[in-house]
């Protein structure tokens, strides 16, 4: 029967893949080495936890593969004074890796069960730079103020304006844009004064992003 935790040579082949696959912000690698993604995945996966694959979570959403999660966290080009949004907290497990790399990080998520149990695991790993919001990503309080840094992990058919209006001069955003339905493109948008520069990086698969906060979950 085999073991329902990851072993060490799972840990290392890990680290191992992210490598191979371009992974080479040191930074990065031990973010991804330190925090334990089998704390972030059902009961059912921790055996799967390092693989490199997305898992499924609670209210249907899916925690994204690592080598994704290192990806979109190695484009963001993290400072330490760095203050960054997060869209869609999911499991939490993308949170608790920007944790290790930034002075702080804001996270919204639209459901509630999933916002209660990232905040759960996020305290148990003293991530106490990360905020953890029950909110709507499309809808944004004037409150939160802006951020140098902002990464979407759903998926949305464009980028609202009013999202690129929260990023800071010099600041990048990461999210994968497209149609739920077909191929997404991961895109890098990069403020300069008034005006974005935008990069297509890589074609990438999403939960879809959506406006409002679930009534249920």
């Amino acid at each position: 029967m085999p073991s329902s935790q990851p072993t060490p040579h799972d840990k290392m082949m890990f680290q191992l893949n992210l490598r191979q696959r371009g992974i080479s912000n040191q930074a990065v690698l031990k973010a991804m080495e330190d925090v334990p993604r089998e704390l972030f995945v059902t009961a059912m996966d921790r055996a799967y936890a390092y693989r490199d694959t997305a898992l499924g979570i609670a209210c249907g959403q899916t925690i994204s593969q690592p080598f994704v999660v290192a990806y979109m966290t190695e484009q963001l080009d993290l400072r330490p004074e760095n203050r960054v949004l997060e869209i869609g907290t999911g499991s939490g497990y993308q949170a608790a890796i920007l944790s290790k790399l930034c002075r702080d990080v804001v996270s919204l998520e639209r459901f509630r069960t999933l916002a209660d149990r990232a905040k759960l695991v996020l305290t148990e790993l003293g991530c106490r730079n990360v905020d953890v919001k029950l909110g709507d990503g499309f809808d944004l309080p004037e409150t939160l103020g802006t951020f140098d840094r902002i990464i979407v992990t759903a998926a949305m058919e464009e980028i609202p304006d009013a999202l690129l209006g929260r990023l800071e001069p010099g600041g990048i955003l990461i999210a994968p844009v497209g149609p739920v339905d077909d191929r997404q493109v991961l895109i890098r948008m990069v403020r300069n004064g008034d005006s974005f520069n935008r990069e297509e990086l890589v074609a990438v698969r999403f939960v879809p992003a959506l406006p409002g906060i679930a009534r249920e979950l």
